[in-house]
């Protein structure tokens, strides 16, 4: 089981301690993340006349907002990713069955070739034999 980490970070020019089980690092990062927000508000010049509890929901929402972003992404890539593969997967099966048609057409062409080989030697065959025949025929004549 990870060990529970207690980090200090500071988020809006206020020290807290975040408590949790992932790494220092990661809640480090997560701090500068709320930390950028901030900075980003208060270049908005409307966001400084807000109460605090306007300010907390604006804030609540633009990371909602974020997060929703990030998941729909996430979602698009997964989808892309699914398409990939699947478009991947015909084209492997496309390639097997292309290899498996040129293996048929090779053994085919090999036998084509051997038939071919075969023919031309009973051509001989026979042209030798037809020689013959009419070697005997014109001794008779």
């Amino acid at each position: 089981m990870n060990k529970k980490n207690d980090v200090e970070v500071i988020i809006n020019n206020r020290k807290y301690t975040l408590s949790g089980f992932e790494s220092d690092e990661y809640m480090q990062k997560v701090a500068s993340y709320i930390n950028g927000k901030y900075a980003q508000f208060r270049l908005q010049e409307g966001f400084r006349h807000l109460d605090s509890d306007m300010k907390n929901v604006l804030m609540q929402i633009n990371i909602a907002d974020d997060y929703f972003k990030a998941k729909r992404q996430i979602n698009d890539f997964e989808t892309e990713s699914e398409n990939k593969s699947n478009e991947l997967f015909d084209i492997k099966h496309e390639l097997i069955t292309m290899q498996t048609k040129n293996d048929t057409l090779s053994k085919e062409l090999a036998q084509v070739k051997d038939d071919f080989v075969q023919a031309q030697k009973k051509i001989i065959r026979l042209e030798a034999q037809l020689k013959e025949y009419n070697a005997k025929i014109s001794k008779l004549k």
